[in-house]
């Protein structure tokens, strides 16, 4: 990469413990030759890009948040339905490097130039709102059954409503049963979701809104736990947790 102008940094950002962990980041900047452009792809939690430019101080830093879908990777890639770059919104240079960046993605129905801090809630609130939506149809799922409904004629109509389903939505997120098992799994969800928890209950001072954060959490981890869906992930973001009680026969 000593020839590059520009570099892609996507490397992973796990939540260990709860704790986000940017080690990795860190690693691998100073590996990207001074006076370059790198633009971050990772999640990046909240702060954290303008931190890493203020450390940093020889590169022009970036955070491009990717929006893609494990199993279609390669087609959100190529088709991205909105290309997001944050940065210093002071800086005359960063708005250049955001125009040369957007001229060099992949092209998208719309583009925004954000601040760093926009930009890393933007992408949390892709994660979190599609965390949520698969919880929520879990509960609707269960409670179909308690009132005798037939969930396959509830799916349908919820599909077919514009006010709750999008392509993606329909496809990925209604059924309660998905990749194995129930609730919101995968190498993102998870971790994503607890630091916003996290980040949420230090930050927002909103003591009800955290609690409502918290309770997704709880009911998400025990959707994993009883269909047994990634709980290598699950244990690694949450250490220590509880084994799920049985019920008695």
């Amino acid at each position: 990469i000593k020839n590059c102008d520009i570099v892609f940094i996507a490397v992973p950002t796990p939540t260990v413990c709860g704790v986000y962990d940017d080690s990795i980041i860190r690693e691998v900047i100073p590996l990207v030759e001074k006076n370059k452009i790198i633009v971050l792809k990772s999640t990046i939690c909240f702060g954290l890009s303008r931190v890493l430019q203020k450390k940093f101080k020889d590169y022009t830093i970036v955070h491009s948040p990717e929006f893609l879908s494990e199993t279609t990777a390669s087609e959100d890639t190529r088709n991205p339905f909105f290309n997001i770059v944050g940065i210093n919104q002071k800086s005359k240079k960063h708005k250049d490097v955001a125009r040369l960046i957007h001229s060099i993605l992949p092209k998208a129905p719309a583009s925004f130039t954000v601040s760093y801090e926009e930009a890393e809630l933007i992408k949390y609130a892709h994660n979190t709102s599609a965390y949520t939506r698969i919880v929520f149809s879990n509960l609707l799922y269960d409670l179909s059954k308690k009132v005798g409904a037939d969930w396959k004629n509830v799916v349908q109509a919820i599909k077919a409503d514009p006010f709750i389903a999008t392509k993606h939505v329909s496809n990925n997120y209604i059924d309660p049963v998905h990749k194995g098992g129930r609730g919101a799994g995968g190498n993102c969800f998870i971790k994503d979701f607890a630091i916003f928890s996290n980040m949420y209950k230090k930050i927002a001072n909103d003591p009800l809104g955290a609690q409502l954060l918290q309770s997704f959490e709880r009911k998400n981890i025990e959707l994993l736990q009883k269909s047994k869906k990634d709980l290598k992930l699950l244990n690694g973001v949450y250490c220590n947790l509880k084994k799920p009680k049985r019920k008695k026969s």
